[in-house]
């Protein structure tokens, strides 16, 4: 059932064909999350809005305004949507432990 609200709580920072952003996208797309896409310059020193929200010029990044959360980098963010949205248990049955995922961004 969809609901109709103004905008999606989640906003996705992310380039066009990123393997890490696609990494984020998948796992919204799991929990069945609605967010919003904002597509960034592909030019890292161009993307003044994402250090604006994140600190850091680097994609994916999220803000989420049901929690509060910003912050960048497809492992925590898909460590946070785990533990935020899908509590704590990975689609395949598994755990995710804070700190488990490989470094990628």
């Amino acid at each position: 059932m969809s609901q109709t609200t103004d905008e999606p709580s989640i906003t996705l920072y992310r380039l066009q064909a990123c393997p890490y952003c696609e990494r984020v996208v998948r796992k919204l797309d799991e929990y069945d999350i609605d967010y919003r896409s904002r597509f960034v310059e592909p030019m890292h020193s161009d993307r003044d809005v994402v250090k604006r929200i994140s600190g850091k010029r680097s994609v994916p990044a999220i803000v989420d305004e049901n929690t509060g959360v910003t912050m960048s980098e497809s492992g925590n963010i898909v460590a946070y949507l785990d533990r935020t949205y899908g509590d704590g248990v990975r689609a395949d049955g598994g755990e995710r432990r804070a700190g488990g995922d490989r470094g990628d961004d």
